[in-house]
């Protein structure tokens, strides 16, 4: 049983995977938006592929726990992929996935350039991790 993590955004979409077991999460890629035209095409592939059984997709939150407008982007985006691809879809708050997955890669001395291409995925895998040790409780 695999679930896709999804970190929207509106120029880049970060793309995390669950093992088998549902225990772990790793980045998977990052599909940017100005390259690939359909989006939800790419999602559909890694689905089958991966043999995805459900997806989270995070929902950033304003501090104080209201829904700004890129949450809700997010949640007609989540709304999309339920209605285009028939999965079972969770939104689940990101707050601060960025801002974590930035400081890992500082701290690991990754070139700007480089944090560039793998921020979004790392931020998927954060967010999909905390959404897997929630189920796992």
């Amino acid at each position: 049983m695999r679930i896709m993590g999804l970190d929207y955004g509106e120029r880049r979409i970060g793309v995390a995977m669950s093992d088998l077991f549902g225990w772990t999460a790793q980045g998977l890629e990052v599909i940017d938006q100005k390259v690939i035209t359909d989006p939800m095409a790419r999602i559909a592939e890694l689905i089958k592929q991966y043999e995805v059984e459900s997806i989270v997709v995070g929902l950033p939150k304003n501090m104080n726990g209201t829904v700004g407008p890129s949450g809700e982007y997010c949640i007609a985006f989540a709304e999309s992929i339920k209605q285009t691809l028939s999965l079972p879809v969770k939104l689940w708050d990101e707050r601060l996935t960025t801002v974590s997955a930035e400081r890992t890669l500082l701290e690991a001395d990754v070139s700007r350039r480089k944090r560039k291409l793998v921020i979004d995925k790392m931020a998927a895998a954060i967010m999909l991790q905390s959404y897997l040790d929630s189920i796992s409780k």
